[in-house]
């Protein structure tokens, strides 16, 4: 792949940077005017709610049938059109009634999320970087982090000073007046010819290409990750709650995970060169265990609920990286590209029924039959990572040097 100017690279991680904030940031607006939209349609707040996961299933169902046009056209065509997209999602739930216009606004907004947030922002990175493309997406990651951060004010702002219909009216005008021509603009076009594939189905590769099995692996183990880290963290408050602490507390423990979760990833980033997403996986996915473990054997005590917090938010922060990388340590070109795009029908379908389903749990069997789940699911994923750690190319293990030190210790 030939190299690009510095300034191409730089420009492209910004573009990305403001627009998957914006992406993110605007539909998270049920966090913050959830009560008065289900005041407004006549709705309860889960069922509010649940347009998030309506969301993540249709980002999920998308994702497969976008690896052929990534590859064929590259990642800038189809993220315009997938902002492009969201803005008739959002003029739609501006104008909702009823839940039936309220979820196909969710729909929409899903299948345009599967074409412009995370999963084509890594594949765009790729294009740009390359094989190496690890640590530009750890960077993306980090910034990403915040767009709760900015948005939430936004939305609350925007509602105070008319209501969430206008809020999401504008978001509308920001896809198509900001995201659109960034996306359009800031990216660079694929400086490689389109990569077709062979009747069969096949993609040309300058690197092997891993074996099916490879592929599941790398899906069951994200897979379980997910569950741990996405699913209890939407749990997490509630969870403490269980262990004892009172409201005000597990909501103080709680606010402290995601700084946690950034600085892990700053971590991560500042040592990317050195070590791939597995090495990163291995540690990260044992840090999770022992958080459910002193969580599971304390006994609630003060002391040992800062301890989860702290490994819990190392962790999971890490994860999010990891789930984002790994693939890269063993596809290359179009093959990273139909992966990513496979690999999120899984992971969003996850990410959208585990916060219902353990809290089920958690109302039923309580706090450690919970923890005792995550801790059983994270030895299975780390089982798999070490699986995978066989498999890993050895041109990537070249790559990073230091890797075989660090692992042995």
């Amino acid at each position: 792949m030939p190299s690009l100017p510095d300034k191409t690279i730089i420009g492209a991680l910004v573009t990305l940077s403001i627009t998957q904030v914006i992406g993110w940031g605007t539909i998270s607006l049920p966090a913050i005017i959830g009560r008065e939209i289900a005041a407004d349609l006549r709705m309860d707040l889960p069922s509010v709610f649940a347009g998030t996961s309506t969301l993540y299933v249709a980002m999920g169902l998308c994702a497969p049938w976008l690896a052929r046009p990534f590859i064929r056209f590259g990642a800038r065509c189809v993220m315009v059109a997938g902002a492009f997209a969201a803005a008739p999602g959002f003029l739609l739930l501006s104008i909702a009634q009823g839940p039936i216009l309220y979820f196909s606004a969710w729909v929409i907004l899903g299948i345009a999320g599967s074409a412009s947030l995370s999963t084509a922002a890594y594949i765009a990175l790729h294009e740009v970087v390359g094989h190496n493309a690890k640590r530009a997406i750890g960077a993306l990651m980090l910034v990403t982090g915040l767009s709760s951060s900015v948005f939430w004010p936004i939305t609350s702002l925007l509602t105070a000073a008319a209501s969430w219909r206008a809020a999401c009216m504008v978001y509308a005008a920001v896809m198509l007046l900001v995201s659109v021509p960034l996306y359009a603009f800031g990216l660079p076009g694929r400086h490689l010819p389109a990569i077709e594939p062979d009747p069969q189905g096949a993609v040309p590769s300058s690197t092997p290409i891993p074996p099916r099995s490879t592929f599941y692996l790398i899906t069951a183990a994200s897979g379980l990750n997910v569950v741990v880290t996405l699913g209890l963290g939407a749990l997490l408050i509630e969870l403490l709650k269980a262990e004892g602490l009172p409201p005000s507390q597990a909501l103080g423990f709680g606010s402290l995970l995601g700084i946690i979760q950034v600085s892990a990833r700053a971590i991560d980033f500042m040592g990317g060169a050195r070590w791939d997403a597995i090495t990163t996986g291995l540690v990260a996915t044992t840090v999770l265990a022992l958080a459910m473990l002193l969580l599971i054997t304390s006994g609630g005590q003060f002391w040992a609920i800062g301890g989860f917090i702290l490994l819990y938010g190392i962790g999971s922060g890490a994860l999010a990286v990891v789930r984002a990388t790994m693939p890269l340590v063993f596809y290359d070109k179009a093959e990273f590209a139909k992966a990513s795009s496979h690999i999120a029908l899984p992971l969003n379908l996850i990410s959208a029924a585990s916060p219902p389903v353990l809290a089920a749990m958690l109302s039923r069997f309580g706090s450690h039959a919970l923890l005792g789940l995550a801790l059983l699911l994270s030895c299975g994923a780390l089982a798999i990572l070490v699986l995978l750690r066989g498999r890993r190319p050895r041109l990537a293990v070249a790559a990073m040097p230091g890797l075989d030190r660090i692992e042995r210790a």
